[in-house]
């Protein structure tokens, strides 16, 4: 077993696959008395946080997407004005502030529902 295996916790999922570390730990980082001390601790755990890093940046490159618009989508959408008065306008922006979307995103998702 090879000391990353061992650090990190990794296995074969399948004969003849890739490593692949399983959950691997968050390093939990102390504080230092010292610069010396401090890179000690960086060169006896550089496996671990490595490992931990890797994870993070792979989960990052295989998640799905958050948008998915299709070649020509901002084509088909065709442009419409409507009048609100000031107050209704104002409500619109402080709940799509509140749930974290433009104001225009927030009345469009009114009118499709």
């Amino acid at each position: 077993m090879t000391a990353w295996r061992a650090a990190t916790g990794a296995r074969r999922t399948n004969p003849g696959s890739r490593l692949r570390t399983l959950s691997a730990p968050r390093p939990v980082i102390p504080s230092f008395s010292s610069e010396r001390a401090e890179a000690a601790w960086w060169d006896k755990n550089r496996a671990v946080v490595e490992a931990h890093l890797r994870n993070i940046l792979h989960d990052k490159a295989n998640a799905p997407p958050k948008v998915v618009m299709t070649p020509g989508y901002k084509k088909k959408l065709v442009p419409a004005n409507a009048r609100l008065t000031g107050a209704d306008l104002d409500a619109a922006r402080k709940i799509a502030e509140d749930r974290g979307i433009a104001y225009e995103a927030y009345i469009k998702s009114l009118l499709t529902k």
